[in-house]
Order: C-alpha cells, then structure tokens, then sequence
C-alpha cells in the first residue's frame, strides 16, 4: 500500500501545453496538496519523432507561470532516461509467462484485421504468437520482434473511479497489446505503469479519454506485482460551440494566454472551476482550492469552456493586483506599442487610474497608450458631435485654457478650474469634455477627465490645446 498521497502529471513534449492538461495539473496538485503529499512532474517522451526540447521548455515555462510547484524539480522523471528499467520489467515479465516476443509483420497484422473486418469481427490481435499458438513455428529470419503483454482470456477488470464510480470491463474485449516495440522504446500503457509504480503514485487522475487504457494498465499492475493506484478520470473540456476544444473554437495553449493578457491567478482559478465546484463560489485562492477539493466533486459531464466568464474573473484579478505588479507586466507591452515610456509621463499614475476599467493586460496597455500619443491634434472630427455649437465651444475651450495657466495642477483643482469655466459660460459639461479629450488625447473617450489632464500635465495640455484650438478656428474660417 501507498504509505503517502502522491500525484503527477506527465505531459508528451510534442508541441503546446494543452488547456485540458493544466487543468488535469491543477486537480493533480490539488489532490496531494489538500492530503499534504507530493506532487510531481514526468516527462513522457517516448515519442521521439515529435518530442523536441523546445517543446519540453514550454512545459516547464507553463507550469511555473502557473505556479504549479511540483516536489522533483531537481530529480524530474523523463522516459528515455529509463529505457533499461522498461526493458528489464519486459523480461521479467517474459520470464514469468506473461509476455512474449511476437514476430508478426505489419502487412500480416493487416491482412489479419481486414479478414477480421470482412467476417463482421472486432479487428484485434489473434495471439498467434502465444508460446502455446506457435510450438514447432521457425523465428522468421530479419524480422525484430515486438513484446506483447498476455493479457487474461477470462474475468471482468473492476475500479472505482474517483469521478465516475464503478466501471467494468471484460477481459475478452482486450487483446494481447505491445509494450515494448522493435526499437526498444516501450508503449504508453507499459511505460506509464512502470513510471507510476516506481514513483509511487497513489492516485492516477487524467483526461476521461483514457477510460479504455485503465483495464489495461491494471492487467499490467497485476502482473508486476504492483500496488493498484486510485484512478479518476475528468470530462473532457469544450469549446463554447459544444465541441471538443481545438484551435479551431478556442484558444487551447496555455502560455497563449499569458501573451492574451491574462493573469495566472485568473486561469489557475478559471480552470479549477470547470469541471468542479464548492457550492457557488467562483472566485478563490489556490489555498482554498487545496482545501475544499475532493475528487468526487468533479462533475462527470463535460466542461464548456466560456471565454466571457475567464475575461471576467481576470478583469477582478487586475482590480485586486497591485500597482506595482502591473505596471511591469504592462510595461513590455507598452515598449512593443512603440510607447516612449521617458515621455515624463507616470505609469504608476496611469495604471492606477485605468486599471479597474479593462479586463486584460493587453486592454490595460491599449488604454495606457492614451498617454503616450504623439500624433498630431486632429479637430476636425469635433463638428459631427458639437454641431452648431462649435463656435461656443472654441469660446469655452480658450477660457478654459486661459485660466489653467494660474491653477494648481492637480485633480481637484482641474475639477474645480472646469466647473468654473462651464458656470461662467453658462453651458452643459460636453461643450468644454469633448473637445478637452479630443484635443489634448486624440480620443473621445477617456478615463475622467480630471485624472486624465492631470497625468498629461500642464505644460502638455497647454501646449495641446493652444495648437488644437489654433487648428480648429482655420476649420471653421474655411467653412
């Protein structure tokens, strides 16, 4: 028996770190920390023609932007470092019977399956390598033998899956499977066991798309002498057209995300919640998770991924951060905008004053690069919303920018400097806001109007205005 709650997650490094395997990561994390056991990463490798280091890096770049702190992360478990220990648990197993050395060729196992297909038969091995099948048979000269597992002719294998219950399935719909190919490279379903048992997992949990391997690599538990782990198997995740999530109806990589403009915090919390719940709570801290999980409150329908409701937990995780953490996240977004972050602007300042206004990094730095516009004023876009009024409001705006030479450059006193000047001219506050945004940001819409002056500074929203207003009377001497 298990004498410590022990998990992983054992991603193949042949391209993204999928949706789904975090996910899978986050419940595999959850499930030791909530038992105080470990949690631990292994690297399935195996499949050499598509596994790249390249691939693996973003593996590890992907759980640590997570903050998926697995315990080996100075004895990480790759599979082609353990090609010995697969081949001397093959052997045993040969040794005891319950594997043999199978010599078939492809274009044999093919003929096999289409005469299986053509007599209305389920296309499975045969056996006619079994010890028993080829007595007095010649070892066919130039062919390298795969290892096939013997799998039990009779008998039901039986689990009690940690999401699903009790699920059963027959011996006679298994086939003898290969679990060491001619190369010596060995199959998913004897590599994974092997791994499992001698990192000493105690609960198996992964994608519900490996039901159909679990008889199997319990068949293979049994015959090495393996303690059986717990196994739990999770809905797949979905896209928001009902499918199964793929490029094609969402965004599956997880560092894509990270380049989208969300925070950790925001996915790890997204991803825990699809697919299991703690009453309705929706928003909670990875600590909470570690408390509350239980792997039978996972739901056993598949999850529908909603991008909408990740937009809004991320937009409730950037009004909690910090300023300071911000600012250097949004930061290389800005240079890569072309900001001139030494314009004497003050981000702090900036971000502050928009963050609790967009919903991912990427918007906060479209909204920062307000302050960081270097085109030319353009007015002549101010008659289509001021109308017949434009004349009043040149009157307004050359008030306003008469008086701001004498006012203390600050919110309150920009607040109070713009009530004067409306009271004074006698107008409604979209005579002196519109052309004041237009003018000095370039945009018609703004964070208040106050803090946006105030960011600018005097001598910018001076100088700004002076050259707008300048620009804006030769528009309407031409009309």
């Amino acid at each position: 028996m298990f004498t410590k709650v022990r998990t992983r997650i054992a991603p193949s490094p042949t391209g993204m770190m999928h949706l789904g395997t975090a996910r899978t990561a986050i419940y595999c994390w959850a499930v030791a920390r909530h038992f105080g056991g470990e949690f631990l990463l292994r690297i399935e490798d195996t499949d050499q023609e598509r596994s790249t280091a390249e691939a693996t890096q973003v593996i590890l770049d992907a759980m640590k932007w997570l903050n998926l702190d697995y315990d080996n992360k100075d004895n990480l478990v790759y599979q082609m470092q353990r090609l010995d220990r697969y081949k001397q648990v093959a052997q045993d197993l040969i040794d005891k019977g319950l594997a043999y050395r199978c010599y078939a060729t492809k274009e044999e196992l093919d003929e096999m399956r289409e005469e299986q297909k053509r007599r209305g038969e389920k296309p499975r091995y045969d056996g006619r390598w079994r010890p028993e099948n080829c007595v007095g048979e010649p070892i066919p000269e130039g062919i390298t033998p795969v290892i096939r597992f013997r799998n039990p002719d009779d008998g039901v294998v039986t689990w009690n899956d940690g999401v699903y219950g009790p699920i059963s399935i027959a011996n006679h719909e298994l086939d003898d499977l290969v679990i060491m190919r001619g190369d010596g490279i060995p199959t998913y379903n004897f590599a994974v066991v092997v791994d499992d048992w001698d990192m000493q997992i105690s609960h198996v949990v992964r994608g519900a798309d490996h039901i159909n391997n679990t008889p199997r690599q319990i068949n293979i538990y049994k015959a090495i002498g393996a303690p059986l782990p717990t196994f739990a198997h999770l809905p797949l995740i979905h896209g928001e057209d009902g499918q199964k999530l793929s490029k094609r109806n969402g965004t599956v990589s997880v560092l894509l995300y990270e380049e989208l403009g969300f925070l950790p915090e925001a996915l790890f919390n997204y991803l825990a919640r699809l697919g299991w719940a703690h009453g309705n709570d929706e928003k909670f801290s990875r600590e909470q998770l570690a408390k509350w999980f239980k792997l039978e409150d996972c739901s056993r329908s598949s999850a529908r991924f909603n991008m909408d409701k990740l937009r809004w937990l991320n937009h409730e995780y950037i009004k909690e951060a910090t300023v300071e953490r911000l600012v250097n996240l949004v930061r290389p977004r800005l240079t890569r905008r072309g900001a001139d972050l030494n314009n004497g602007m003050d981000l702090n300042h900036i971000v502050a004053l928009i963050k609790d206004r967009e919903s991912t990094l990427e918007e906060l730095a479209d909204g920062a690069m307000l302050f960081y516009n270097n085109e030319p004023v353009d007015p002549s876009g101010l008659g289509a919303q001021l109308k017949a009024n434009e004349a009043k409001s040149v009157e307004v705006l050359e008030l306003f920018l008469r008086k701001a030479g004498d006012t203390p450059w600050d919110k309150e006193n920009i607040y109070g400097l713009i009530k004067a000047v409306l009271q004074e001219m006698n107008v409604k506050m979209p005579l002196l806001a519109i052309p004041l945004r237009v003018l000095v940001t370039g945009a018609e819409k703004t964070p208040s109007i106050d803090s946006t002056l105030e960011i600018f500074g005097k001598e910018r929203v001076m100088q700004r205005l002076a050259e707008g207003i300048s620009k804006w009377k030769e528009l309407l001497a031409g009309k």
